[in-house]
């Protein structure tokens, strides 16, 4: 084993795979947590996991892979549950995609 690889990559499939739909759920359950503030937080949000699978090689579009993640059409989840987004939040937004991006070009 390659000792700079991430033991990450070890992780089974399988485990990796139930990991990521409990996470799925589990924003599906916390609609309280708004993709502006997991942007802020953690630079990430449920719009960037529908990215990812598709990134992944998942065959639906921008618009299926939305719906996958959030339970629902995306339309229909912005109409129930997104609010308005607060200057501060867009701010805290910004400086966490920036944050993206420095690890980014680590990679």
């Amino acid at each position: 084993m390659n000792s700079n690889a991430d033991p990450l990559d070890n992780l089974d499939d399988a485990q990796a795979a139930a990991a990521f739909r409990r996470l799925v759920r589990h924003l599906r359950h916390r609609h309280d947590a708004q993709n502006i503030e997991l942007m802020g937080l953690a630079g990430f949000c449920r719009n960037c996991l529908a990215d990812w699978i598709r990134d992944a090689g998942y065959p639906g579009d921008k618009e299926n892979a939305r719906e996958l993640i959030h339970g629902m059409p995306s339309a229909q989840w912005k109409a129930q549950f997104q609010s308005p987004a607060t200057p501060e939040q867009i701010a805290a937004m910004d400086a966490s995609v920036k944050l993206n991006g420095a690890k980014n070009a680590q990679d």
